[in-house]
């Protein structure tokens, strides 16, 4: 077996390769480990995306944690990760366990743990779990017991959390505004927002066009990530019925959106964060301050500046900012990778929220998505954002280790003014624009990331980043 590894969202691998059955129990037999050596009460949510085996990984996994005396409270069907999250707080659990792989290609599947609090484990409690599995391989030291007998002894308990999660949401979404937005256009990517993203609008007469909405565990031929390039087909239905003004899609487990513009434009998921938070200060009156991940764009930096609210910057990962929703410090954070949340709502990434907040957003603006964007530029500036993977060979990759601890003073005809280490390195040079170098720990790739108030600065900024990458 191979070791297992915890990255930002949890222990991912190949399906039928590292991805098995007896790895999955052994993971699951760290997890209840970990449980029970910290005294940790009140159950264990277990749920599943729409991708092959799901629903039976999660049945093995309850079979372990019964033997090891910790209740199961088991999702009926396919479960967004952000309702998952909700069931964790509502039921007051000890955690979750969530097979997802989120928008990775479909051979992948994984195991996400959530603790009590609701959001991404933090790496003090995922390198716990993964001390404890790595230390079992090669030997069974997991317990089961059959999921009848787990039943009969209270141990197990089927769930649909959809229902509670869906009532939540009235509370914090103004679905009566939404309907005045005209026709919207829908598309869960064959994954876990069946029933979530078109519920609500359906129930209140919202004129929906839904596509993509079966489970596929393919998603369709694509990973099923809201990007541009991977929802052609959403982008040419938008285009193609005038009717639509605005489309919303989510990732496989739902916590990922993607925006599409009543004039087919993909809005990249950076400048949705900087437009929500303008929209629950300015509209919705809502005091705090705002996080993001340090490679999200600074025009979310703008905004709090225009606002006078307190910006807080993060690594990589929603754990961090999670945390921070967790603690009631800010009304929004989210990542350029598509994850938001909202203060008072789940510590962890909602595609569902983020949809419905953009649709409310439109609906009570009376403007398109595009031309609220163009109105937030004039009060703080532009911004263009880009972001690149650069692959390595070995003897690049060896020489990129010892470059960016000896780093210029100009680059892309620039001062350096600031040098940010807080997730990769991060470069903010003289004129506003950065760049930031950030490696993927499980490939030979350098993450580049770069923004510019214009097209033809930020090229060059790139271009300087490429160049310093591949040959220092």
């Amino acid at each position: 077996m191979s070791r297992i590894t915890f990255g930002t969202s949890g222990w991912r691998g190949i399906l039928c390769e590292d991805f098995i059955f007896e790895n999955v129990k052994i993971v699951t037999q760290a997890i209840a480990d970990h449980l029970n050596a910290g005294g940790e009460k009140g159950g264990v949510v277990i749920g599943y995306d729409t991708r092959f085996m799901g629903d039976s990984f999660a049945r093995e996994s309850a079979r372990v944690l019964a033997a090891a005396g910790i209740k199961s409270f088991l999702c009926k069907r396919d479960t967004p990760t952000p309702v998952i999250a909700f069931e964790i707080l509502r039921r007051k659990a000890a955690g979750g366990i969530n097979f997802t792989a989120s928008h990775n290609p479909p051979e992948y599947n994984g195991i996400k743990f959530s603790p009590s609090w609701g959001g991404p484990a933090l790496p003090e409690t995922t390198k716990d779990i993964e001390r404890r599995a790595n230390e079992m391989t090669g030997e069974v030291c997991y317990r089961e017991i059959s999921l009848e007998k787990a039943k009969r002894s209270g141990l197990l308990e089927e769930i649909d959390p959809r229902e509670g999660y869906l009532a939540d949401l009235e509370t914090k979404v103004d679905f009566a505004a939404i309907k005045q937005v005209g026709a919207i256009a829908v598309n869960p990517l064959y994954g876990t927002g069946r029933g979530y993203l078109d519920l609500p609008l359906l129930s209140r007469g919202v004129d929906i066009r839904v596509i993509n909405a079966h489970r596929d565990p393919y998603f369709g031929g694509f990973p099923p990530e809201p990007a541009e390039k991977y929802i052609p087909d959403f982008i040419s239905l938008v285009k193609s019925d005038p009717a639509i003004k605005l489309g919303i899609a989510t990732d496989g487990d739902g916590d990922r959106f993607g925006i599409v513009d009543g004039d087919g434009a993909y809005i990249e998921p950076n400048y949705i964060i900087a437009l929500l938070l303008d929209y629950l200060v300015r509209v919705r009156k809502i005091s705090g301050g705002v996080a993001r991940s340090v490679a999200t764009s600074h025009l979310v930096d703008a905004v709090a500046k225009y606002h006078g609210v307190e910006l807080f910057e993060t690594p990589v990962g929603f754990k961090y900012i999670g945390e921070l929703i967790s603690q009631g410090k800010i009304v929004i954070g989210g990542e350029e990778s598509a994850g938001l949340s909202i203060k008072g709502h789940v510590p962890e990434k909602d595609g569902i929220l983020a949809c419905f907040l953009v649709a409310e957003m439109v609906a009570r603006e009376g403007k398109s998505v595009g031309q609220l964007l163009e109105a937030l530029y004039e009060k703080v500036g532009r911004f263009v954002t880009k972001r690149e993977n650069i692959t390595l060979s070995p003897e690049i990759e060896e020489a990129f280790a010892t470059r960016v601890h000896s780093l210029p003073v100009e680059i892309a005809g620039s001062r350096v003014e600031q040098v940010i280490r807080i997730d990769g390195t991060k470069l903010i040079l003289s004129d506003g624009s950065w760049m930031l170098f950030r490696k993927s720990g499980t490939e030979p790739v350098v993450r580049l990331y770069g923004e510019s108030a214009s097209a033809g600065r930020l090229e060059e900024v790139m271009k300087a980043g490429r160049e310093f990458i591949l040959n220092g």
